[in-house]
């Protein structure tokens, strides 16, 4: 399968995913949007890959949304039904990579600024380099954490520490992430790929049927309840852009 902004690379159980839009920060267009969704849904009937590394541009694993995507904001002539799939398309990417039956390890360089940081949530571990942060601006703008993530947040930092990240909106730095246990390994810089490699490598190297049972029962367990805090995130999105601070808040809102 052709994709304008993603690369597979395969080495032997282990495949890991590049995407990289060759600009902008790495942010999420809508385009790879549905990309990195269709790369994600072609691991689910794969028995030969045992483990996936998600690896994002060097200088920026991802910036988040690309507000200046014209795509993001031409809805003018769509119908409700319509523009309520196109709010869902951050959902069910992250569902699509949270229930690929691999593990899955995001490797992150310099930045994994709102969607960014949902994305590498919807995976199993995560790994940080050493100078890079964690950004969730999304209130700054007016807008709620979507796409899952507040309940995967919660679930990993807590609660208290979880409304500090999202309402405060601060870079945390590589060390208070790990602290904090919102990432698993930090790497040196430009060396994510190869320790996410490593975790990836060492789970591939387990009786894969056992793998993929153990993992689907800690989802099971940890995430009972995320469907429910989350369903209508995406419909609180919709609401929230419209509301006149939101709107005056993206148009000011500088990184």
């Amino acid at each position: 399968m052709a994709w304008k902004n993603i690369e597979i690379e395969r080495r032997g159980a282990v495949a890991i995913v590049h995407f990289d839009r060759k600009g902008s920060l790495n942010a999420f267009s809508q385009e790879l949007v549905l990309e990195l969704t269709e790369a994600g849904q072609s691991f689910h009937g794969d028995l030969e890959t045992q483990a996936v590394v998600l690896a994002g541009a060097p200088e920026a694993f991802s910036a988040g949304i690309d507000l200046r995507d014209r795509t993001l904001w031409e809805t003018e002539k769509m119908d409700d039904l319509a523009l309520r799939e196109r709010f869902y398309r951050g959902v069910r990417l992250c569902r699509t990579w949270e229930q690929m039956p691999q593990i899955t390890v995001a490797a992150m360089e310099r930045m994994a600024v709102g969607a960014g940081a949902a994305m590498a949530l919807a995976c199993d571990w995560r790994v940080l380099g050493r100078s890079a942060f964690i950004y969730v601006p999304e209130v700054k703008i007016g807008m709620n954490l979507q796409w899952g993530a507040l309940p995967r947040l919660i679930s990993l930092v807590g609660p208290a520490r979880a409304k500090r990240i999202t309402l405060m909106c601060e870079k945390m730095p590589a060390e208070m992430a790990l602290d904090w246990g919102l990432v698993d390994e930090l790497a040196d810089d430009g060396g994510t790929v190869d320790k996410a490699l490593w975790m990836a490598e060492t789970a591939a190297g387990m009786p894969a049927v056992t793998v993929r049972m153990v993992k689907e029962a800690v989802n099971a367990t940890a995430n009972a309840l995320h469907h429910t805090a989350a369903y209508a995130d995406a419909d609180q999105s919709q609401l929230c852009a419209g509301f006149a601070e939101a709107i005056a808040a993206r148009e000011s809102f500088s990184g």
